[in-house]
């Protein structure tokens, strides 16, 4: 373990609390196995976090338990300063944070266009207003050309960025994405920074990003958070945490088979 990782929750006042996602003490335990072991972590408004770890760190877990998922066994999660825990999803994305999955889960039977109107009208938008805002949705993200194509069968690339677009139309502040560049080439990741950056940027929205692709990771986030065991091993800036000796052994060393993720 490193030396000294930095405080993911330093103090900040009422003013400041007001636009973050925090998790303080998450601990999410299933029987002996400690998946997420007593995890601090800040997101601000108009940052990109990435999250990273080998197999079984419990990045999933961590998430999950953040978006309503999966009930913390200890700790406290707050979002724009309010006790969250245990609130249910659907009760989450209304407040303004949402998330995506590392299996994709369109509609098939629905278009473009459909599946991400759904997006605006599960968080309570006339179904009119969900229409308009999923066409200016596709139109800033260069997809209105595909509104009319349906679920089945998408390419594969275009199924992935269509997962993120659909989850933003629930207008977040805070989004969190499960490995959004998983079986992309690597000209589809560099589309993918593009997207995300400009996701953080015209659309305010805060993001969390646990990704393998490491190149993804290194050019996109600001702050790079690292899980091994269930517990923060290092957090900082990307050349920070490409030197720090507890992520070269965590990445290099053995684990347990049956950790789960």
């Amino acid at each position: 373990m490193a030396a000294s990782v930095p405080d993911a929750r330093p103090e900040l006042d009422a003013a400041s609390r007001a636009e973050l996602l925090e998790a303080r003490g998450l601990k999410v335990h299933f029987g002996g196995v400690r998946a997420v072991d007593g995890v601090d972590l800040l997101l601000r408004k108009g940052e990109i976090l990435g999250l990273i770890g080998p197999n079984g760190a419990g990045k999933t877990t961590l998430v999950n338990a953040l978006s309503g998922f999966q009930k913390p066994t200890a700790g406290t999660v707050l979002l724009n300063g309010t006790d969250v825990t245990g609130w249910k999803p659907a009760r989450l994305a209304r407040r303004g944070l949402t998330r995506t999955f590392q299996s994709v889960r369109l509609f098939p039977d629905l278009t473009v266009l459909e599946n991400v109107e759904l997006g605006g009208v599960g968080v309570g938008m006339r179904r009119a207003a969900a229409r308009r805002s999923a066409q200016g949705l596709l139109e800033r993200l260069n997809l209105d050309d595909k509104a009319h194509l349906y679920g089945t069968g998408l390419p594969h690339g275009l199924e992935r960025r269509l997962g993120i677009v659909r989850a933003l139309a629930a207008k977040p502040t805070f989004l969190l994405l499960d490995e959004p560049a998983a079986g992309l080439n690597e000209n589809e990741s560099d589309e993918l920074v593009d997207v995300l950056t400009l996701i953080r940027d015209d659309f305010s929205c805060a993001l969390v990003v646990i990704e393998h692709d490491m190149r993804l990771i290194m050019r996109l986030c600001e702050r790079i958070q690292v899980l091994d065991y269930g517990k923060t091993i290092s957090l900082g800036t990307p050349a920070e945490v490409r030197n720090d000796p507890a992520v070269l052994t965590a990445y290099l060393g053995r684990r347990p088979v049956d950790a789960p993720d």
